[in-house]
C-alpha cells in the first residue's frame, strides 16, 4: 500500500520506529551489559515482535506451543550452521581479494 501511495505521487510516507538495543554495539565493548536481565525480559514480553506474534498465534489457536518450540530449535541450528560456515571454509587466494568489488574483477596489488 505504501509504494502505491508514493508512486501515485500523493507524497512520501514517513515511518518512525522505536528499537531496543539488546547487546553491545561492537567488539570494542564486549561483555559490557547495558541492561539488566529483568529489563530485557520485560522489554521482550511487552514489545518483541516475534514473541508477540507467537503469543497471538497460540492464543488464537493458529499454532501450538510445542510446534513453535520445534521451529525455534530448527532455526537456531540453521543460524549456528550459517555462523560456522565462513570460519570453516578455507580463505580465498589473495588474488581473489578484489573479486566482486569491481565490475570487471580486475586485480589490484596488495
Amino acid at each position: 500500500m505504501c509504494s502505491c501511495y508514493c508512486r501515485s505521487e500523493k507524497g512520501p510516507i514517513l515511518m518512525e520506529l522505536q528499537t531496543y538495543c539488546y547487546h553491545e554495539h561492537s567488539m570494542s565493548d564486549p561483555g559490557v551489559s547495558y541492561h539488566t536481565r529483568e529489563e530485557i525480559q520485560e522489554v521482550r514480553s511487552k514489545s518483541d515482535p516475534i514473541m508477540l506474534l507467537k503469543d497471538r498465534m497460540v492464543n488464537s489457536n493458529h499454532a501450538i506451543v510445542e510446534k513453535l518450540k520445534d521451529i525455534d530449535v530448527e532455526v537456531r541450528k540453521e543460524i549456528e550452521h550459517a555462523a560456522q560456515f565462513p570460519t570453516a571454509d578455507a580463505e580465498p587466494p589473495l588474488e581473489e581479494l578484489s573479486y566482486h568489488i569491481y565490475c570487471n574483477d580486475r586485480p589490484f596489488e596488495v
